[in-house]
């Protein structure tokens, strides 16, 4: 089939630097050979080689990627959200691989650990030689963190870290846990290493999303930690928060990859597939579902790339992030539906991404803030007024 691919309909790649569009290339050449080929089956079976694929996205700078040091790239926030975008592509449980480890575990130390701790941890999380996780979400508080139960209390010099965290990506293959905590003075957070006698994964299994993601509850049961595991200047429910900040950019920007790919495939399919004696390309309905889906995926993209702009000057606020998130996921939810009717009942075969996308989509609607949440998050800055009780 000829044609315009679907995100150089307006010459976007026009907006990029000679350099983002290189990253850009590399992963994707990345994604190409490494998981292309196995993706589907590791999505069928429900595992994914985490370390091995840690190790070798640490060899091409992606881990931590937009952070400045201790042996991170130090890339822009334009060239993290495109490689998102590219391993979002190939599957959305590779880009949460890669945004918890830099954008949340990475990003929560970097940020307000110690230099000690940043030293420790940080170099071989970079290489992929360590992964982290983010212990934020409970069983019982999801979109409200400020209740968690998970508790921190000081015994002497030492703190002791009892409850449980839930929906942990990473957790089961994890050297590190970002663990947050309430305390007496507050939620503050913590480096907690998995090996610490007390700390219990366990990886979650039956998901039908994200199935190529290792994910896992975490039970801390009376795990005593020394006063420097404590992150000294994570103070209150803001350093959390700032994280998932982080973290949301990178999803803005990774939703188009899954969307892009649904509708690469799904060109390529009406463009061969015959019904009535020629290509259901040809037909009206589906070039009108195929033009919108089009313009939806254009619109993103300058969204996110607007988004990424703000922050490379310092400027991208937390209520920017969401807009990004809430729009970004649910129209690429939205992309992968529309492109499953064109194939009809091919649409649900594990031959073709898309159902494997969508099915992840549905996760990606939810966490790090649901659509709900991000609503709501807007809706007060239009208006001045709290609405999340």
């Amino acid at each position: 089939m000829t044609g315009v691919a679907p995100l150089d309909l307006l010459d976007l790649d026009s907006l990029l630097s000679e350099e983002e569009r290189q990253i850009r290339g590399v992963v994707r050449q990345m994604v190409d050979e490494r998981v292309r080929p196995h993706v589907a089956g590791w999505y069928e079976e429900g595992r994914v080689p985490a370390r091995e694929l840690a190790g070798e996205f640490g060899k091409l700078g992606l881990l931590g990627m937009h952070l400045e040091g201790y042996g991170c790239a130090g890339a822009s926030a334009v060239a993290y959200g495109l490689a998102c975008l590219e391993l979002e592509a190939g599957d959305s449980g590779l880009r949460s691989l890669v945004s918890v480890q830099g954008s949340l575990a990475m990003y929560a130390i970097w940020r307000y650990g110690s230099e000690e701790q940043k030293q420790r941890w940080l170099p071989p999380m970079a290489t992929g030689e360590a992964i982290g996780c983010f212990g934020l979400t409970e069983p019982d508080h999801g979109s409200d963190p400020a209740s968690m139960s998970t508790r921190a209390r000081r015994d002497g010099s030492d703190w002791v870290l009892t409850g449980g965290k839930m929906w942990i990506t990473n957790a089961p293959v994890a050297d590190v846990a970002v663990v947050w905590a309430g305390t007496d003075d507050g939620v503050r957070g913590f480096a907690v290493p998995m090996e610490t006698p007390g700390v219990t994964a366990r990886e979650i299994r039956r998901k039908m999303s994200l199935r190529a993601s290792s994910t896992g509850e975490i039970v801390f049961d009376d795990v005593r930690l020394p006063a420097d595991a404590r992150l000294p200047d994570a103070v209150g429910l803001k350093a959390p928060l700032s994280c998932l900040t982080e973290a949301r950019h990178g999803i803005v920007w990774g939703a188009l990859g899954a969307a892009r790919d649904c509708l690469h495939a799904t060109l390529d399919y009406a463009g061969s597939r015959e019904q009535f004696g020629r290509p259901i390309a040809g037909f009206q309905l589906t070039q009108a579902k195929l033009a919108d889906m089009t313009v939806e995926l254009q619109k993103g993209y300058l969204l996110a790339l607007h988004l990424s702009r703000l922050a490379d000057h310092g400027r991208l606020r937390p209520e920017q992030v969401s807009v990004g998130k809430l729009n970004n996921v649910r129209e690429a939810l939205a992309i992968a539906r529309q492109c499953r009717t064109i194939l009809g009942a091919n649409g649900i075969s594990g031959e073709y991404p898309i159902m494997r996308h969508a099915n992840n989509l549905e996760s990606v609607l939810t966490y790090e803030g649901t659509s709900e949440i991000h609503q709501l998050v807007i809706g007060q800055k239009l208006t001045g007024l709290a609405a999340f009780a």
